[in-house]
């Protein structure tokens, strides 16, 4: 992998900046803070997108709302461009990412594209749900996180180291293994449980099969039984059938009885109600037989109404004329009344402007009392005179409304004296309707008592039908009990026929448990005295052979950089062990400059035994210094420059502060900060 190009877009202190790469050695150089780091940890998150625990936040730049990082490699002879893109809302999160590999453009999710860039890298598969450790150790590893790697207690070391080398699959699968075994042997505990009855479940099933035998015979003398009880039972009830039928006809005779009864009381009330009808007719025929009707007569009280009507007419005609006198005179005082008030009030002549004198006043109001005066007298004679009238008119009123019901009274004598013949006519129609009748009655007595001996004849079968019903109620009673006790026999052996094959499938079941017991119990075995030593063994000789190689890796890089009066060496644990003149020195008390010199050591030598171990990954090819000489003596920093030609790779990307590199690379990469903005020179 060969990185050409990368563009920094509102990325920490960077606005927007470009950076472009050279295959050889290049200095990333500036003064501490001018933003060479960030370059660094932009081609991480261009490749790998954010880390799990960081946040965006760390590389969007403050006050920005957007941001992103385009960078463009060489890897296995492809030209790849990924672009990240970061976006701040609630919080800081990987808005786009997109991948073009030979100018074929794809737009990916931010996992797609991790996945896409581990292949391309050839980087095992396992990486893609793991931190970027393989990167860190054979690429790029902040100069700190390689000294915290040689401080951590050695069991971290080693998981760390197990897992950057690729082989933490040994104790995955140690772990499984014991995982697995401890399942096998509480499997193992169960399958013993469900075999433990075996035996005992196999001398019940002998028991239970002899148990059944018996009651299968039971269930034949049973069945027997009950077809005898059922040919009884229906014996029983064709003979109550018999006894039914016969109920039945003295049933229809009784209703047949009860009903002839009904008709003939319905005629004999007939009968009586005829001859009321009769009684009544012959009273009021008596009752006009020596009436007789005058029409004259009407026909006078008609003519005397008529004359009274006319008197009444011109009555009332009179009346209308003094109610006519009444009404003009009582309008007449009223005015005259309100003229006098008026004239009490008046002092100017509203005609002709001048003052009204008094005693033309007194004048006008005398001339006034007198006419009211003598309009109310002639009220009075008028309401004497018309009271005399209404008394007139109330006594024709009265002698008009006897004379009309006198009239009414003929009338309707009448109309009755007119249905005499009608009802002579009517009584000698009922008096042969009686006769009629009566014939009926007696023929309808006749054959009501013909029923009834026929009634009391059949009525004898009526105790017959009750105790054939009580002998047919026992007779299922009898065959039911038999029915019940077979069914319980057959549910019964249906159940132990049910138990007997649950049993059979029981002891199947434990013959096929303790074949699977005895499997489980050879694969335990086989787990814990064969494949868990061996894997155990195998894991031990990868280690101490990849322990080997690290150590003496370790060991020359570190002689080149160190004088040669120390000597270093690794424990099984990989903990760098420093001894001078045959004395153990603590890494604690070395100098920043030989701390750092076993951290440079220590990190070029795991990132040639990884190169090693895992040979076909593209990115050997790759190595960034962060910081490598920090705390270096002069005569350290001169033999940077042996280190740097022994490395090896085609493209070596160094961040430092110190001028002195300058000198040891092909390329060089001015970096400073402004105003807070960082930018190359």
């Amino acid at each position: 992998m060969i990185i050409k190009k990368i563009i920094l877009n509102n990325i920490r202190s960077y606005k927007y900046e470009e950076v472009n790469f050279k295959e050889g050695s290049t200095l990333l150089s500036g003064d501490i803070g001018s933003g060479k780091t960030s370059i660094l940890l932009a081609i991480e998150f261009a490749l790998f997108g954010l880390q799990p625990g960081q946040r965006g936040t760390f590389l969007l730049r403050n006050g920005t709302d957007e941001g992103g990082v385009s960078m463009e490699f060489e890897v296995n002879e492809k030209n790849v461009l990924i672009e990240r893109n970061l976006k701040r809302g609630k919080t800081v999160s990987q808005d786009y990412s997109a991948i073009t590999v030979d100018g074929e453009k794809e737009e990916l999710s931010v996992t797609e594209l991790k996945n896409r860039v581990l292949s391309l890298l050839n980087y095992p598969r396992e990486f893609s749900k793991k931190q970027n450790l393989l990167y860190k150790f054979t690429v790029y590893t902040p100069q700190e996180e390689m000294k915290q790697i040689i401080l951590q207690d050695s069991d971290t070391r080693l998981n760390t180291l197990r897992h950057v080398f690729g082989i933490d699959k040994y104790k995955r699968i140690l772990e499984n293994a014991s995982v697995i075994t401890q399942k096998l042997r509480e499997e193992k505990r169960i399958k013993e449980a469900l075999v433990s009855t075996l035996e005992e479940d196999r001398l019940i099933i002998v028991s239970k099969e002899e148990e059944l035998e018996s009651m299968k015979s039971n269930v034949v003398l049973v069945e027997e039984e009950l077809n005898q009880k059922s040919e009884k039972r229906n014996q029983v009830e064709i003979e109550k059938q018999e006894i039914t039928k016969k109920i039945e006809e003295k049933i229809r005779f009784v209703q047949e009885r009860d009903k002839t009864r009904l008709v003939m009381l319905s005629k004999e009330d007939l009968v009586k109600s005829n001859e009321k009808v009769i009684f009544q007719l012959k009273e009021q025929l008596k009752e006009f037989e020596n009436i007789v009707f005058e029409e004259k007569k009407l026909r006078v009280f008609e003519q005397e109404i008529l004359n009274k009507k006319n008197e009444k007419e011109a009555l009332n005609k009179i009346n209308s004329e003094l109610l006519g006198k009444i009404s003009s005179l009582i309008s007449k005082n009223e005015e005259n009344e309100k003229l006098q008030k008026n004239m009490f009030s008046l002092e100017i002549c509203p005609t002709c402007l001048q003052d009204v004198d008094s005693v033309y006043r007194s004048n006008v109001l005398n001339k006034l009392h007198n006419e009211i005066s003598q309009n109310k007298s002639k009220l009075q004679e008028i309401e004497i005179e018309r009271s005399q009238l209404m008394n007139k008119i109330s006594k024709l009123d009265f002698e008009i409304s006897s004379k009309e019901k006198e009239i009414t009274d003929l009338k309707l004598l009448k109309i009755r004296l007119e249905s005499i013949d009608e009802k002579r006519k009517r009584k000698q129609e009922l008096e042969n309707s009686i006769i009629k009748i009566q014939e009926d009655i007696s023929f309808l007595r006749e054959h009501s008592e013909n029923l009834n001996k026929f009634v009391i004849e059949l009525s004898k079968f009526d105790r017959i039908f009750e105790l054939k019903v009580e002998e047919l109620s026992q007779a299922m009673k009898e065959e039911k009990a038999i029915e019940i006790k077979s069914a319980e026999l057959k549910k019964e052996i249906e159940v132990f026929s049910k138990q007997i094959e649950e049993l059979k499938q029981r002891v199947a079941q434990g013959e096929e448990i303790k074949s699977q017991l005895n499997y489980i119990s050879e694969l335990e075995n086989w787990l814990s005295k064969k494949f868990v030593p061996l894997v155990s063994f195998v894991e031990k000789n990868v280690m101490a052979k990849l322990k080997q190689e690290f150590s003496n890796v370790f060991q020359e890089w570190f002689l080149m950089l160190v004088s040669e009066n120390f000597n270093v060496s690794l424990r099984e644990d990989f903990t760098p062990i420093i001894e001078q003149h045959d004395y153990e020195l603590d890494y604690s008390y070395l100098s920043g400059g030989e701390r750092t010199a076993i951290a440079l050591a220590y990190r070029l030598a795991l990132n040639q035994v990884i190169n090693s171990v895992m040979s076909k990954i593209k990115t050997k090819d790759l190595v960034i210094l962060d910081e490598p000489t920090d705390g270096f003596s002069e005569q350290q920093l001169d033999k940077m420059r042996n280190v740097l030609d022994e490395l090896n790779v085609k493209q070596l990307i160094i961040v430092s502060h110190e001028q002195k590199i300058e000198g040891f690379v092909e390329n060089v990469v001015r970096f400073k900060k402004e105003n807070g903005v960082s930018k190359r020179v």
